[in-house]
């Protein structure tokens, strides 16, 4: 009896009863798992009560409408949690390779509807047997174990990893839609911010992002007592914007973001010569596990091209002392 429990707990455990383990402690449910998993729910609490069996202690602690994990269930699944979409992901990606070439990305929401997606039309028109998925988040996933192929990031070098490509720098500028300025606001210096709505993150200055407000620009200026008409604050940078677009506002937007409505006259640089530095900067990491395909080899590519035109267009000059090759 003793060989035989021995044994028992030092051999690998069940595979199959993870999963079942990982939906009763999502749903903290024998039901909702059930649902879930396309199970009876005694099919489920039998691969619960054989796993437990297997670890040699209980994992879950059952009350009458509910459960809750013990530790021990609480440190099986960190484990858990890790490995199974590691799992999912590689069982993806071959499946991926023996089908459809395809390109997954993350990057953060303003930067996918104001910089990349306006862009795209040219890849898809170059590329067209490639698919490309884009997971706009602020969520900084994990290339190792995520199911996207590459990241393209917005922060200090200090922050971004060792490969990490840098794509363009920042600064940042006063623009404005020129349907505001129509009957003849003088706009001409910095104090004349001051007759005007200015358009502001909501959070920026209790985050780290503290050097994209209008105060740090007011005391790079001299205006640590200006206060303008009103405020108009925003969760993200397209919505600030989109709201100076429609004539609502001056926002201290971020130049690369803009270059394109510059461009066009949709917006409209009233004091050029008093753009302000930012520390960040964009850039571009590729997972290690999908570097060398040749779907991903193009898209990067396309991204380098791409990010040569805007900083041509922002006029940026590369700082040879932070980039070695900044292509």
């Amino acid at each position: 009896m003793q060989h035989s429990q021995t044994h028992l707990r030092t051999r690998p455990i069940s595979a199959g009863h993870l999963r079942a383990f990982e939906a009763v402690a999502r749903h903290l449910n024998f039901r909702a798992a059930a649902e879930e998993m396309a199970l009876t729910q005694s099919a489920v609490s039998r691969q619960i009560q054989g796993l437990e069996e297997e670890v040699g202690v209980s994992l879950f602690l059952r009350h009458t409408r509910a459960v809750e994990l013990t530790s021990a269930g609480a440190q099986l699944l960190m484990a858990v949690s890790q490995g199974l979409p590691r799992i999912d992901g590689a069982v993806r990606q071959i499946r991926q390779s023996a089908g459809r070439r395809a390109v997954a990305l993350t990057t953060f929401a303003s930067f996918a509807s104001m910089w990349l997606i306006p862009r795209m039309e040219q890849f898809q028109r170059d590329n067209p047997e490639i698919d490309i998925r884009i997971d706009a988040s602020d969520a900084t996933l994990d290339l190792d174990i995520a199911d996207v192929d590459l990241a393209l990031r917005y922060g200090p070098m200090a922050h971004m990893p060792p490969q990490a490509v840098r794509l363009f720098g920042e600064q940042l500028t006063p623009v404005v839609s020129p349907w505001l300025l129509k009957d003849g606001a003088v706009f001409d210096k910095p104090a004349d911010v001051a007759q005007f709505t200015l358009i502001e993150a909501g959070d920026a200055h209790q985050t780290h992002l503290q050097w994209l407000t209008w105060r740090r620009w007011f005391d790079e200026h001299g205006l640590s007592k200006l206060q303008p008409r009103r405020w108009l604050y925003f969760n993200y940078a397209y919505q600030m914007v989109q709201a100076a677009l429609a004539g609502q506002g001056v926002v201290l937007a971020r130049l690369p973001l803009v270059a394109e409505s510059l461009a066009n006259g949709d917006l409209v640089e009233p004091l050029p010569k008093l753009r302000m530095d930012s520390p960040m900067a964009y850039w571009m990491i590729v997972g290690p596990r999908s570097a060398q395909r040749p779907e991903i080899r193009a898209f990067c590519d396309w991204l380098m091209s791409q990010s040569r035109i805007t900083r041509q267009t922002i006029g940026e000059v590369p700082d040879p002392d932070t980039v070695d090759d900044i292509d």
